[in-house]
């Protein structure tokens, strides 16, 4: 059987991961491939840093440059992180002819027209499956299963750290605070917390499978933005009267103007009869959408050390098949087919939206408010108003009807000056999945 090194740069939680699944399904993986992966050379911080997994120590340097540079390596995988360094190493593999796997969503969100760039240019791949949702094979699903087909809609839960607050906040009525530091007791949310609340951690998974998806590098700049620190327990509740459940959305959508997308991530309302209403707790999920295929759904864990350890074996089998054949036989890592294309400004993005007023509870208020939308020429589809006690603030819940995110901003600008509304509106936008 034929025989190939493997050069691993990170040996922490997810590289000591991928080394423990190795050493457990590596027997299964050749007979399946018909190569043998040996592990040769460990790079790592230090050799008594804290790793779920042991990795021996005659396997282990602290200098990267020993596994990029060692003739016997056949293949790299990089899962140190972060978005100086890594690159340097990625591209010092590539530049030898070396393929490369990586996991690291935040250096490919910024730097991958770069990377798949070079990764060409030295005839050497760049596999990166386990960058988005762990062990949930989409991005193959994207460049192979359905090559045949234009993306008209994808709809991702990325972020488990989210979805595991959002979850709770439903299920027990717990405040946003509460959830978030039980979730970073537990390891779900980092400290601190801002690269997933924030919905930063999204953004990078998102704008990857944009790309992909529809042929052009979509910069992080170029993506909307909105985490979830501002949601209450209010809003949880109102939805869910309205029949929604709120969820943090990766969205990347075809507006009908090719080759235009909408790409975005923020909280939405997701009706309870949609399957993405029910992936809870720390899963992720992506709903594709093709031209030909119709509707698919990928779930399962996104995150995690053996997650993720499944996706980077899943690329280190196509890495060593394409250097047993000796030439790259599948769908490239990524096409630069679509050279005008176009993600449309927030302002331009059409939805429907919820929105949370706190007002002064007496006659006339909704008519103010209304006043205000309908010079917008933003129609309401419902309203919600809880009996509240004269002169009290109390919530004032609207549907709006589908209008551009640049006008619903500016007319809600208005509603939250006039003397009866008593703090800023919240505004969560609503998808239906049309």
């Amino acid at each position: 059987m034929q025989q190939l090194n493997l050069g691993m740069i990170g040996g922490g939680t997810v590289g000591s991961g991928v080394f423990h699944a190795l050493q457990r399904n590596g027997a299964l993986l050749a007979a399946r491939i018909g190569v043998q992966i040996n592990v040769r050379k460990v790079a790592v911080k230090a050799f008594d840093e804290p790793r779920p997994y042991t990795i021996p120590r005659k396997r282990m340097t602290t200098d990267w440059t020993e596994v990029v540079n060692d003739p016997q390596v056949q293949i790299v995988t990089e899962l140190v992180g972060g978005t100086g360094l890594a690159k340097t190493m990625i591209l010092a593999a590539l530049q030898r002819g070396k393929p490369v796997i990586t996991a690291n969503k935040a250096l490919l969100s910024q730097h991958g027209e770069e990377l798949f760039a070079a990764a060409r240019k030295s005839g050497a791949n760049l596999y990166y499956e386990a960058s988005v949702c762990g062990g949930i094979p989409i991005i193959k699903a994207l460049r192979e299963g359905f090559v045949g087909n234009r993306i008209n809609a994808l709809y991702g839960i990325v972020n488990g750290t989210c979805n595991y607050i959002l979850t709770r906040m439903k299920r027990e009525g717990a405040d946003f605070d509460v959830v978030l530091k039980d979730a970073q007791a537990q390891g779900y949310a980092e400290t601190p917390p801002d690269l997933d609340i924030d919905g930063h951690d999204a953004e990078h998974k998102t704008g990857i499978l944009a790309s992909l998806a529809h042929g052009f590098w979509v910069k992080p700049g170029q993506i909307y933005v909105e985490g979830i620190r501002h949601l209450s327990t209010l809003d949880i509740q109102y939805a869910e009267q309205l029949g929604y459940t709120i969820k943090l959305l990766g969205m990347v959508k075809r507006t009908g103007r090719a080759p235009e997308i909408q790409v975005s991530v923020y909280p939405t309302l997701v009706p309870n009869t949609h399957v993405l209403a029910n992936v809870n707790d720390v899963f992720n999920a992506v709903f594709v959408r093709g031209d030909v295929v119709g509707d698919t759904l990928f779930y399962g864990r996104g995150a995690g050390k053996d997650a993720t350890a499944s996706a980077v074996l899943s690329d280190l089998a196509d890495a060593a098949l394409d250097l047993k054949q000796a030439s790259q036989l599948r769908v490239p890592p990524f096409v630069a087919c679509e050279r005008n294309g176009r993600v449309v400004p927030r302002d331009e993005i059409v939805s429907r939206y919820f929105v949370r007023l706190s007002v002064v509870d007496k006659p006339g208020v909704l008519a103010k408010v209304s006043a205000i939308l309908g010079q917008a020429k933003i129609g309401i589809a419902s309203v919600i108003q809880p009996e509240g006690h004269k002169g009290v603030s109390v919530p004032l819940i609207l549907m709006l009807h589908a209008a551009p995110n640049g006008a619903v901003a500016r007319a809600l600008g208005k509603i939250g000056k006039l003397p009866v509304v008593k703090a800023k509106p919240v505004m969560i936008r609503v998808e239906n999945f049309d």
